[in-house]
């Protein structure tokens, strides 16, 4: 159960950030040498949890995507540098759509995971009545 609890709390964080990611992807600067909004990454770690003597997976960090701003010809946006180009945000909604749809299937599956554990006990219980 701690194992599947984890991990039901890690993705639900991890649906968080791509719905972030998401509500952003169109989030440009509002001046010139301004940036736009910066993608969010999400790193696990495995932690073993000495009260229950099990492996369970936390939440590492959250850290901004350091990669590069693709940059758009739009002369007449307020934040156009001086060749007309606008930072626009350093994500793929399509990528951000597929990882929330990942993390939503590991949620999923942990949730269900935790579900046939409470049958199991359910009927170890009454095998035992």
């Amino acid at each position: 159960m701690a194992t599947s609890s984890s991990g039901l709390e890690t993705q639900s964080k991890r649906m968080r950030v791509t719905a972030e990611n998401i509500a952003n992807a169109e989030s440009l600067p509002d001046a010139p040498g301004k940036d736009p909004y910066r993608r969010k990454l999400i790193f696990f770690k495995n932690q073993h949890d000495r009260t229950t003597g099990k492996d369970t997976v936390r939440v590492k960090s959250i850290k901004d995507d350091p990669s590069e701003f693709p940059l758009k010809y739009d002369p007449t946006h307020p934040a156009a540098d001086a060749d007309g180009y606008v930072k626009t945000p350093n994500l793929d909604p399509t990528i951000e759509q597929m990882d929330a749809r990942e993390a939503q299937r590991s949620y999923e599956a942990n949730l269900n995971l935790m579900d046939m554990t409470k049958g199991m006990a359910q009927r170890t219980i009454d095998v035992l009545r």
